[in-house]
């Protein structure tokens, strides 16, 4: 691993660790304003930012690459609403997509086909997270103030499960 790669996947460790705490933050708010199924899904969130985190360690561990842990800044807490933390949500979503993205470009051009060909999953981890992100940003805008679909959507965001990332290349 050249050290503009390995550094990029130091600094992706910490950018997901940051992302599980912004989840963290952001379902902690969504719960303390009364919007239980909307904190599950932030929390649920927060918890696959930490397998992504991890799944970037282990690969670094398997390839004997040093790994720098760094401070992890602490997130925003307040939203004025709902909707305003599932914009950001969707907004940090896309700068992850942009980081992964340049790392992608840099194991290329440094010639790392393996660590490129590990951040195929992640890239298209991105897409699906993207994906949700707008459709999350859509159904708050059209449940707006109207509180029957605002408790209707709130419910349905809590049925969300934990369903841990199978990240290849990664023995569990």
């Amino acid at each position: 691993m050249t050290d503009r790669v390995r550094k990029l996947f130091n600094e992706q460790i910490n950018k997901e660790y940051h992302s599980a705490y912004l989840y963290l933050a952001m379902s902690n708010w969504l719960d303390q304003n009364d919007y239980p199924g909307a904190a599950n899904w932030m929390y649920i969130q927060y918890k696959e930012e930490v397998v992504h985190a991890e799944g970037f360690f282990r690969y670094m561990m398997s390839r004997g690459e040093a790994i720098e842990l760094t401070p992890i800044e602490a997130p925003k807490s307040e939203w004025t609403s709902v909707l305003e933390a599932f914009e950001e949500a969707l907004a940090h979503e896309e700068y992850i997509t942009d980081s992964i993205d340049k790392m992608a470009i840099a194991a290329e051009e440094d010639g790392d086909r393996a660590a490129r060909l590990f951040l195929d999953w992640y890239i298209l981890e991105q897409v699906e997270e993207e994906v949700n992100g707008n459709d999350n940003v859509m159904f708050w805008k059209r449940a707006g103030d109207h509180p029957g679909a605002v408790l209707s959507l709130d419910r349905q965001y809590a049925a969300r499960e934990f369903e841990a990332d199978q990240i290849p290349y990664i023995e569990d």
